[in-house]
């Protein structure tokens, strides 16, 4: 168990982690520990967010979370949803174009208007939970987000094919195993049982992960359809897009 989640965090993370030689199968095998991962990342946040409440206001905690949340995750993520924006708005749908455009460093237009848009959605929707008070409640979807967000992510590369003939991503999909998704849903399932014994609304819980999950995965199909498989980047992006919507669907007043 340590050397797949040791995997996960070196996948997922800036975090120094010692793995070594990784094998064909090593990959898919970390699937099962990305929310995990997840839950390590948000308990981090929501224990930042309860440190710095007291002292600085909300919108200033709210920059220091998506701020911390980028510097563990090394800004990985960000950069799928840079390059997914780049290619679905300068692609013009032609598959090879596409890929070539998410293989470029540089960043366009379409991909800085989609990082302002994310982050400014997560900053404004981490605001409007942190200044809700008791954190014990106000602050579960900064806590789920990342853990439901890898799952879904885990999802998307169980169900969807790699779009390019090499890579991590393939290896990922080729020897992932439903087994893998089984354990990946251990975690929220146990985390959304918690959430509810605490007192946090089924309305809320279903509308902030079904929500998300659809139409993660409805942009996954999407673009499978347009590249025959998905890529590494749009596994980043599902991540940061499923957070983002999850933050703002359980802002709803409901």
């Amino acid at each position: 168990m340590v050397r797949p989640l040791a995997l996960a965090l070196s996948f997922l993370t800036r975090v120094p982690v010692r793995v070594g030689e990784v094998g064909p199968l090593d990959p898919a095998r970390s699937l099962a520990f990305f929310p995990v991962v997840g839950a390590l990342i948000g308990a981090l946040l929501v224990g930042l967010a309860i440190a710095l409440a007291p002292f600085l206001s909300p919108w200033l905690v709210a920059f220091a979370l998506v701020g911390c949340s980028a510097l563990v995750t090394g800004g990985l993520h960000l950069d799928g949803v840079a390059d997914l924006a780049d290619a679905l708005g300068g692609g013009r749908g032609e598959r090879a174009r596409m890929l070539e455009i998410m293989r470029d460093p540089r960043i366009g237009a379409h991909g800085a208007a989609a990082l302002v848009m994310v982050l400014a959605g997560k900053l404004i929707a981490s605001a409007d939970l942190v200044s809700r008070g008791e954190p014990a409640l106000s602050l579960w979807p900064i806590a789920l987000a990342p853990v439901w967000a890898r799952f879904i992510c885990v999802l998307a590369i169980k169900l969807f094919a790699y779009a390019r003939p090499s890579g991590l991503g393939l290896s990922f999909h080729q020897h992932a195993r439903a087994g893998h998704v089984a354990l990946a849903a251990l975690p929220c399932a146990a985390m959304i049982a918690c959430l509810a014994q605490a007192g946090v609304g089924p309305a809320q819980l279903a509308l902030a992960g079904v929500a998300s999950a659809a139409v993660c995965l409805a942009l996954a199909a999407r673009v499978s359809g347009q590249l025959g498989g998905i890529t590494g980047d749009v596994h980043g992006a599902c991540i940061e897009l499923c957070e983002l919507l999850l933050l703002i669907a359980a802002c709803a007043r409901l």
